[in-house]
């Protein structure tokens, strides 16, 4: 994510490169552009927090891997907004306020102090279920229930630490279940802001989340980029909550994360199946595909996620201090 954001920068006509953070010090003092495989651009990537804060600049992309716990990157993008930069993140901050007022008060002050603003965008986070699922629940006379279902094929991502870490593919659940450990707390806070932020939409708030985490073991052998999933061990996590509002209609959201797709059937082949129950019933389907059949399925969701961010840049810095986020032009309201 963070290669590709810096590439889109240095490549964009009305963005200039002030700086470049980078977390490995082994990237430290190299060119930009060639930690993005461009020209090079003159800024050399720093792994010094204090530098990056006295920069000038208008707007910082935020690419960093999401961490354990949730809220470890919450210091560094206080601190980002209090020296007047405002903030695009693709690792969280979707609706803060879901965390309570103590956590979102820390980066809402922080904003203002520095008269900036924070944004959290993404695909999904960010996009599927806040501006296009919620844009077309605007169809229905009565609302019962949206369904979002998200599967993300992870044959073809290459990074172990990511697919069998962050993605908890290859664990062994006679040792843990992921289910119950540090991953689950990490994803029911991340996409718990979804689930506060459709609630908010429709004028109501969430009653309960009803998690229902499903795990798919290997029945053989499977090759990955990342390595060889064992018999036995995880080859699939789906992430699963069902939130029920004050108002009646009920967000279900699935995140499938799998080794391979072929497990589970034709229902579970787009990247997203949206369904909307009530008066009248909608069903729509999202694919992200790559363009280049030489290239890695997953690099489409890479770009498609950094577009997003991109593309924010304007509305971000025009907003006034504090919390931002897109809201759809219309969604369901109760009669």
């Amino acid at each position: 994510m963070g290669r590709t954001a810096l590439r889109r920068i240095i490549d964009a006509r009305e963005l200039t490169l002030a700086g470049t953070y980078v977390y490995g010090s082994g990237k430290a003092g190299i060119d930009a552009g060639t930690l993005a495989r461009r020209a090079d651009t003159g800024v050399l990537a720093t792994d010094d927090r204090a530098a990056i804060l006295a920069l000038d600049a208008d707007v910082v992309v935020h690419c960093p891997r999401i961490t354990l716990p949730y809220d470890a990157l919450v210091e560094d993008v206080a601190a980002l907004l209090e020296s007047g930069k405002n903030v695009v993140s693709i690792a969280g901050f979707h609706w803060p306020d879901t965390h309570g007022d103590e956590y979102a008060s820390r980066l809402r002050d922080a904003a203002l102090r520095g008269g900036a603003t924070l944004a959290g965008v993404g695909v999904n986070p960010g996009s599927v279920v806040e501006r296009i699922a919620l844009a077309a629940t605007a169809m229905s006379h009565d609302l019962t229930r949206l369904s979002v279902f998200e599967t993300v094929d992870a044959s073809a991502m290459e990074s172990p630490e990511f697919v069998f870490g962050l993605m908890g593919l290859n664990s062994d659940p006679q040792e843990s279940d992921i289910r119950e450990g540090p991953l689950g707390d990490l994803y029911g806070a991340l996409f718990s802001e979804v689930l506060h932020f459709f609630a908010a939409e429709l004028g109501g708030a969430i009653e309960r989340i009803e998690p229902d985490h499903r795990l798919t073991l290997a029945e053989r052998p499977i090759a990955t980029a990342a390595g060889t999933i064992a018999p036995g061990r995880v080859a699939a996590t789906e992430w699963r909550w069902t939130a029920v509002t004050d108002l009646g209609p009920e967000l279900l959201l699935s995140i499938l994360w799998t080794a391979d797709p072929a497990l589970h059937g034709d229902e579970r082949q787009g990247h997203w199946t949206i369904r909307i129950d009530g008066r009248p019933n909608i069903r729509m389907s999202l694919d992200i595909e790559e363009p280049d059949p030489g290239k890695p399925p997953s690099r489409a969701l890479t770009d498609a996620t950094v577009a997003v961010a991109i593309n924010a840049i304007p509305h971000v810095v025009a907003a006034p201090p504090g919390l931002f986020a897109f809201h759809p032009p219309a969604a369901w309201r109760q009669a």
